[in-house]
């Protein structure tokens, strides 16, 4: 048997499978379903080979897994069977323990009908018997047929698929169709009931310029009327004012009349009051009576008066100069309210700290200036508010449950007796109202806290 030119291990496979026989030569290369088959069959039998009768060519690729081995290696697998007789021997030997039947087939000239064309096709690659490219070239005609069979297959399915797809499409277009036509239709009525109403409003605005033309030359002949009406009020009116003047210079001569008759007897009463003023003076001296008596009305007012709060100035609240003044009256009570003033100045630092340092400068100010200073916090954010150590200057006062701080304040202001001077520290109107109508004076927090830091 005569075999083709050598191939190397990493040859072409279709051209290491295109080889020259005596029986005959491959027109064309294998197909590729019987050459995989055939690589398939050469790595089975290539894994259980001794490694002194492995080939040189594929000593490195025996120990892979046989699918990795033939995937990887398929080119060395198919040149070697291809140049190499004894491993195409080895392996169609165990093609032929494998399918006896179909190689004695061969051998005799009689291809099974049932059996795979694939199969065959290895087997006949193998094996060699006499004819064996005209077996593998009828094997790949069939091969190719069934390959036509099955686009042509593919073909009609895909052709049938395209005239469903059209006539679907038809359907959609005629179902679009009669859905266009009957909405044009509706659109045409639409148009024509508008057309119907705009002519109907054409009508109406025709009929509201002829009554609106009609009003106005009605408006201007009353316009007339009345102008002429007002040209003549206008002329009773000069008449009624010039009658006015005139009576009122009448009577402002009879009041001169009257005045120069009355300045005479209030002469007269003038020096008779004197008379009696100056004997009244010298009754007092002789009695030694009080210079002046009060009325009970007096005393209402000066028992409200001694009621009322000390005043404690006269200037605004946003005057920078109130607190000094404050702080100067003796006496005074500087309530604070807490919260309020720390949130206004340092709210960013926790509200221990925040208490600590509005105490801290407090105290500083109750030792300059002798003043009693209550400081109220609300007892909501604290579970046992602190003890207050006795040598304090500072009162430090916590809302019980159930009362806020404000409402603290308020009591405290009103607990005072009426004649104490009060003053409240903060911003929040709430308060600021309420003590204000209770008699005391509010500062706000931002003045408190420029006081307190030019001091500090």
């Amino acid at each position: 048997m005569s075999t083709g030119p050598e191939a190397g291990d990493s040859g072409d496979t279709a051209s290491a499978l295109v080889p020259e026989v005596e029986e005959g030569r491959l027109l064309r290369p294998l197909p590729e379903a019987v050459r995989s088959r055939i690589v398939d069959y050469g790595s089975d039998v290539l894994g259980g080979m001794r490694a002194a009768e492995l080939p040189p060519a594929l000593r490195r690729v025996a120990k892979f897994e046989p699918r990795r081995r033939a995937r990887l290696a398929g080119p060395q697998i198919a040149a070697q069977l291809e140049n190499d007789p004894e491993f195409r021997a080895l392996v169609a030997d165990r093609v032929e323990q494998v399918w006896p039947e179909l190689a004695e087939g061969l051998r005799s000239g009689l291809v099974p009908p049932a059996a795979d064309p694939v199969a065959v096709a290895a087997c006949a690659y193998l094996l060699r018997p006499s004819g064996w490219a005209d077996i593998i070239e009828g094997v790949h005609r069939e091969l190719d047929r069934q390959v036509g069979a099955k686009e042509a297959d593919e073909a009609a399915e895909a052709l049938d698929a395209a005239r469903r797809r059209l006539e679907e499409t038809r359907e959609e277009h005629r179902t679009e169709l009669e859905r266009l036509r009957s909405q044009i239709k509706e659109q045409r009525a639409e148009i024509g009931e508008l057309r119907q109403k705009v002519h109907t409003e054409r009508r109406r605005a025709k009929e509201a310029l002829s009554r609106a033309d009609r009003i106005t030359s009605e408006t201007d002949e009353r316009a007339a009327v009345i102008t002429g009406r007002l040209g003549a009020l206008e002329s009773e009116n000069r008449r009624l004012k010039s009658r006015l003047s005139a009576a009122e210079a009448q009577v402002e001569n009879a009041r001169r009349a009257a005045r120069a008759g009355r300045n005479a007897d209030d002469a007269r009463l003038r020096v008779l009051l004197d008379v009696l003023v100056d004997a009244s003076h010298g009754l007092r001296r002789e009695l030694a009576l009080p210079a002046s008596v009060d009325d009970p009305a007096d005393l209402v007012v000066a028992e409200t008066d001694e009621r009322r709060r000390v005043s404690l100035g006269g200037l605004p609240d946003d005057d920078p100069g109130l607190l000094e003044y404050l702080l100067t009256v003796p006496r005074v009570h500087l309530l604070v309210d807490g919260y309020n003033v720390t949130k206004t100045g340092y709210g960013t630092l926790p509200l221990a700290d925040q208490r600590t340092r509005l105490l801290s400068s407090l105290e500083g100010l109750a030792s300059r200036t002798k003043a009693e200073i209550t400081c109220v916090f609300d007892g909501a954010d604290v579970d046992t508010p602190p003890v207050v150590a006795q040598t304090r200057r500072v009162r430090l006062l916590f809302s019980a449950p159930g009362e806020t701080a404000d409402e603290l304040i308020v009591r405290l202001v009103r607990a005072e007796p009426p004649g104490r001077p009060i003053a409240v520290v903060t911003s929040d109107r709430e308060i600021v109202g309420a003590v204000r109508r209770a008699g005391a004076r509010a500062i706000s927090s931002p003045i408190f806290l420029r006081r307190l830091e030019s001091h500090g």
